[in-house]
């Protein structure tokens, strides 16, 4: 495993304090939060640690509310909401400086089989035919690599953009730890989209941008070091809101993840 990848896994490695009570360190990415990710990694990691491993997540869902400080760490305090016959909901509340900054319910299931059914994945170039995006100058030592395919705005239509992207390196063979993993690597590039047809970036001047709610779902285990297509659009913005949505497919086109995000699209006047 490499030292960063190392790193981020020990990021999602909580210090127990008491009975569903942890305490994670905060990485801190240069931005002017605390990195959503972070929060939705750990606090399913949270969850995850007072759940019986027979039961994985299938849903997660948050919102963010107040920045976090990433020179500080983070309490999660963990609410064992329901242990039923088929599925057991957990909230998790993060916590710094004595106030909620986050919470979110998460509920696992059980393997069982039934009907099935989901879209073709997208045609597009393999992550080999792609160049990858240096990230080390804005993420110093940073895991996860990107393949950008596109950004598309046409009228009329969700504006769309398109990318691959792993955790280069070694993972154990951890169901629970992948999923920790997706829900922070999701965080990544989803309110953006909501930019493309407006001809905004991120980092612009005047520019306020920030999560205000997550939500995941898990449809199928999943391997974060190896190529994920995150292909998301954005149907709607206004109110100095936007609004984006994700579906992550594997290299063998299983769709196995969902996911959708509303944040704050503020132009300072």
């Amino acid at each position: 495993m490499s030292d960063a990848l190392n790193a981020l896994v020990d990021l999602l490695r909580l210090e127990p304090l008491e009975e569903n009570l942890f305490r994670g360190r905060s990485q801190d990415l240069g931005l002017p939060q605390l990195f959503g990710g972070q929060v939705l990694g750990q606090a399913l990691s949270a969850a995850t640690q007072t759940v019986d491993a027979s039961r994985r997540v299938h849903s997660l869902h948050g919102y963010f509310l107040r920045p976090g400080d990433a020179s500080r760490p983070v309490v999660y305090q963990v609410d064992a909401v329901r242990d039923g016959r088929s599925f057991t909901t957990r909230r998790i509340t993060a916590i710094q400086k004595g106030r909620p900054i986050f919470f979110c319910s998460a509920s696992f299931h059980g393997q069982e089989s039934g009907p099935h059914h989901q879209p073709q994945m997208p045609e597009v170039p393999s992550p080999d035919d792609l160049d990858k995006a240096d990230l080390s100058q804005r993420f110093p030592g940073h895991p996860i690599e990107f393949c950008h395919i596109e950004d598309a705005a046409e009228p009329g239509r969700p504006s769309r953009k398109r990318l691959w992207f792993r955790l280069a390196g070694e993972l154990p063979d951890d169901p629970a730890l992948h999923r920790c993993l997706l829900a922070y690597s999701s965080d990544f590039h989803l309110l953006t989209t909501a930019l493309v047809p407006h001809g905004l970036r991120f980092g612009d001047p005047g520019l306020r941008i920030a999560s205000l709610d997550h939500s995941l779902w898990f449809h199928d285990d999943v391997r974060v070091n190896d190529w994920l297509l995150y292909d998301m659009d954005s149907p709607w913005a206004g109110g100095a809101r936007g609004f984006s949505r994700g579906s992550l497919y594997d290299r063998r086109g299983r769709l196995v993840a969902s996911s959708a995000q509303e944040g704050l699209t503020r132009l300072d006047d």
